[in-house]
């Protein structure tokens, strides 16, 4: 049992366990936005929406699981990069990104620095919306579309929202490939295929959640939106 532990403290078994945390992060992120796409429906099903999955009562146990992948996923990223650091005998004198069939890019060389970003962003989103004061709906639950209009009635909370999301895209634009290379998922037929459909989902979920923060904004600070 000690023995089969150990592999996952090999770079092997790190990476894996980064493309498998990082897949399930991910597919979180896909049901997290579409359960924030119905605020666009009013407060009425949005509320309703909040409430059918507050009164889950595995809602405890699937939020301690994610803690849980989310720290594991953080914990062996550190550990990943600065055992990369350490094997490095010098810095490079002078980086440059690589042209042709090369992955590298400035998301690939940033993912350190885009996940502890996004690691406050998630401690301060918690905080905002889960540790804040509620607001009770007459429906039942809280009213959780009213505690998201008012988080988002800052500018400086949107901008920073706004760009946070830019660092979820960044993320993602090289960690949804990475992920699924790292699963053994790198053949000559899928791999672009793979490439290209990472970006595309990259794009579109931080761009839809830039789209809900600023629409936020705006229909209460009386903007036809």
């Amino acid at each position: 049992m000690a023995t089969r532990l150990r592999v996952f403290s090999s770079s092997v078994g790190t990476k894996l366990l980064i493309g498998v945390t990082g897949l399930l992060l991910f597919v979180y992120l896909l049901i997290h936005i579409a359960g924030n796409l119905l605020v666009f429906f009013g407060p009425g099903v949005f509320n309703k929406y909040a409430y059918v999955m507050e009164a889950n009562p595995l809602l405890p146990l699937i939020e301690i699981g994610l803690l849980l992948i989310f720290l594991m996923h953080v914990y062996k990223t550190i550990r990943m990069f600065f055992s990369n650091q350490q094997a490095r005998p010098a810095n490079y004198q002078k980086k440059r990104y690589a042209g042709g069939p090369s992955r590298k890019t400035i998301a690939s060389s940033t993912m350190i620095v885009s996940g502890l970003w996004l690691f406050v962003f998630i401690i301060i989103h918690t905080r905002a919306f889960r540790f804040a004061p509620e607001y009770p709906w007459p429906g039942g639950g809280r009213d959780l579309y009213r505690q998201e209009m008012e988080n988002l009635s800052n500018p400086l909370m949107v901008a920073f929202y706004v760009l946070s999301m830019a660092v979820v895209g960044s993320h993602l634009w090289h960690g949804i490939s990475s992920a699924f290379q790292s699963l053994g998922a790198d053949q000559p037929r899928w791999t672009p295929k793979l490439l290209v459909a990472g970006k595309v989902v990259a794009v579109l979920i931080a761009g839809t959640f830039m789209v809900i923060a600023v629409w936020a904004y705006l229909s209460q600070a009386g903007v036809h939106v």
